[in-house]
């Protein structure tokens, strides 16, 4: 599948933010255990100030199929971004976060990092594979990160080298 990919834009937050709130309604491969108001999804993923880039999927139907988002995060080094993906489930298409990465890595090149961190849930295998065929490597774990039910689960931290 072939997608157009872009600068997320105001106009795709309502798509966007209903990708991301099936994902969190699903359950089991996010972090994010509340669903996000379009309000607050936009400061999180278009106009926060932790914001290095965040782009979109646009599918063959004109649809946002997905986005990524690259972002500072103080618990990293300063030369390290964050990264988030997330995908369309109905109707999915493979190949969204393949066509997103190399969009990604050249905005955090731009913007001056030589990294990029993922820290995903140890129960999400397909969060762990994508970010693997990506080429990012073990970097670290987290232990036992409580849910908001209290159920512990460890969180996986990947790196990938841009440099």
């Amino acid at each position: 599948m072939s997608f157009h990919v872009r600068a997320m834009q105001a106009q795709d937050v309502p798509q966007a933010c209903a990708i991301l709130n099936r994902i969190i309604a699903i359950g089991g491969t996010t972090a994010f255990e509340s669903e996000f108001s379009e309000a607050v999804f936009a400061e999180k993923y278009l106009t926060g100030a932790d914001i290095i880039a965040c782009h979109v999927a646009i599918g063959a139907d004109g649809s946002v199929a997905g986005f990524q988002w690259i972002g500072k995060n103080p618990k990293l080094p300063e030369t390290c971004a964050d990264i988030a993906s997330f995908a369309r489930d109905i109707p999915g298409e493979r190949g969204v976060g393949r066509a997103l990465f190399p969009t990604t890595c050249n905005a955090a090149q731009t913007a001056g990092y030589s990294e990029i961190n993922a820290t995903i849930r140890a129960d999400n295998a397909p969060g762990l594979s994508y970010y693997s065929k990506m080429g990012f490597a073990d970097h670290s774990v987290a232990t036992g990160v409580p849910l908001s039910d209290g159920i512990p689960v460890d969180r996986i931290s990947k790196r990938y080298s841009l440099i």
